[in-house]
């Protein structure tokens, strides 16, 4: 990552985990952040490596993926603007569980494992928000372990599309572009069977992949 700049309190205001700070809360973090900036493809933390910082994604979408001795490799999810990553070693002080790389340029803050731990001491909507988003990552985990034990590839990839997807103009849709090799990697298939399941739910009537965006026209009936 490039060298770090200063942070506003305007810019603070913008994110979410901060949003029930006052202004003197938010002043003083702005002393704490720093702000950064990543270029595609680059590593900002490896599975294994000491837990030192929390992220918080301003701009750009990043990968948070794990992989083996063979190199193989799973994408646990993807995250985007307003979400963060990396409290869970800064919690129990564990080496980070898994590496996060940024698939387009990002911005990013960055606050050190000291700094958190204090913020989370003296704000009690903090502590709650961070627990919230504990949760929420188990609960995608439950259903993503209940998907690959459940569902086949095709009932995989609609969960994922799904899942993903987002209001528009009442419509559902993938706003984002996803290769079909990072859909693979997160549904545990191959790229030629989610290019088939692809193809299928397009000849279905399911899905209309519009550029770089895909059109759910009727969710996908799934089994239960």
């Amino acid at each position: 990552m490039t060298g770090t700049t200063a942070v506003s309190t305007a810019v603070l205001r913008a994110v979410p985990l901060f949003t029930s700070f006052t202004d003197e809360q938010l002043r003083t973090i702005a002393t704490m952040v720093k702000r950064r900036s990543a270029p595609r493809n680059s590593t900002i933390m490896a599975a294994g490596d000491p837990t030192d910082s929390l992220y918080i994604v301003l701009s750009g979408r990043l990968k948070v993926m794990m992989s083996d001795a063979d190199g193989r490799e799973v994408i646990l999810t993807i995250i985007g603007p307003g979400e963060f990553f990396g409290e869970m070693g800064l919690i129990d002080d564990s080496p980070r569980s898994a590496s996060v790389l940024a698939i387009e340029p990002c911005e990013l803050l960055s606050i050190t494992k000291r700094d958190f731990k204090q913020s989370m001491e003296q704000n009690f909507e903090l502590a709650m928000t961070v627990m919230r988003g504990l949760v929420k990552r188990l609960r995608e985990a439950d259903r993503k372990i209940g998907s690959l034990a459940l569902l086949d590839v095709f009932g995989r990839v609609a969960h994922l599309l799904i899942d993903m997807s987002e209001n528009v103009d009442g419509q559902r849709v993938v706003t984002r572009r996803i290769p079909k090799q990072d859909i693979a990697k997160m549904i545990g298939a191959s790229r030629e069977m989610v290019s088939r399941v692809m193809k299928d739910l397009q000849e279905g009537g399911f899905i209309e992949v519009r550029g770089a965006k895909i059109v759910i026209h009727d969710e996908v009936v799934l089994p239960e």
